[in-house]
């Protein structure tokens, strides 16, 4: 691998510990492979409206990863049902979606590399999640996997992206320029880029960088940044 090609570029970024004052890190599909758990159960509720239904509503959560659940709901039954969704459907689907998933995402295994991050760098640098999970379910998630010590602290939604990251840059008084966001989807990308903080995907495709634009860095895991 040569040192200036892009995934070089981004080891290097990361290793340099002296680079960066913090991390922060998107959570299904950046530090945990949950992705497909949450792609399952999104299908599974909407199983009821046919296969075309399903498909439609298993690839907008593929393309808009670490969006509120909520908005999805709203998304699928506005546009893709043309039904109104009340506050108390909402509610509804949004525990039956919660029993689907947290126990398998408690048990779905690390993205390659981030166990050997974490337990190397968490000590030497402040971490953080910012994630689109519902923030009490996130928090209880990362404490049921014994995850909690590794992070200065721990955010979901309904807090933006953006918001999660302006305040977390507020609170520790960190210069923007020396914060990264990790993530793998374009609401990652986006919270960074509004926040002023640095970012690098995570890509299954790689080198591919959709959905992000052509000059990001990527990586498809968490490997090469484990040391």
């Amino acid at each position: 691998m040569k040192e200036n090609s892009p995934l070089g570029l981004a080891v290097d970024r990361l290793s340099n510990q002296a680079q960066y004052d913090a991390i922060i890190f998107d959570f299904d599909g950046v530090l945990v492979e949950s992705v497909d758990v949450k792609t399952e159960a999104f299908g599974a509720l909407y199983a009821e409206y046919g296969d075309r239904i399903v498909e439609q509503v298993r690839a907008y959560h593929i393309l808009h990863g670490g969006v509120s659940r909520f908005v999805k709901f709203r998304y699928y039954h506005e546009v893709l049902l043309g039904k109104t969704l009340t506050k108390e459907e909402e509610h509804h689907l949004g525990e039956r979606f919660s029993q689907c998933v947290e126990d398998a995402v408690v048990a779905a295994k690390y993205v390659m590399g981030a166990y050997e991050f974490l337990e190397n760098n968490y000590q030497s640098i402040p971490l953080f999640v910012a994630s689109g999970t519902p923030d009490l379910e996130l928090k209880r998630i990362v404490a049921r996997r014994n995850m909690s010590h590794y992070f200065l602290s721990v955010h979901g939604s309904p807090t933006s992206k953006r918001d999660i990251i302006q305040n977390i840059l507020q609170k520790h008084n960190f210069d923007r320029d020396r914060v990264l966001m990790v993530g793998d989807s374009l609401s990652d990308y986006e919270g960074a880029i509004a926040a002023g903080v640095k970012f690098i995907g995570r890509v299954l495709q790689y080198p591919s960088t959709v959905p992000f634009t052509a000059d990001t860095i990527v990586l498809p895991d968490l490997c090469k940044l484990a040391g």
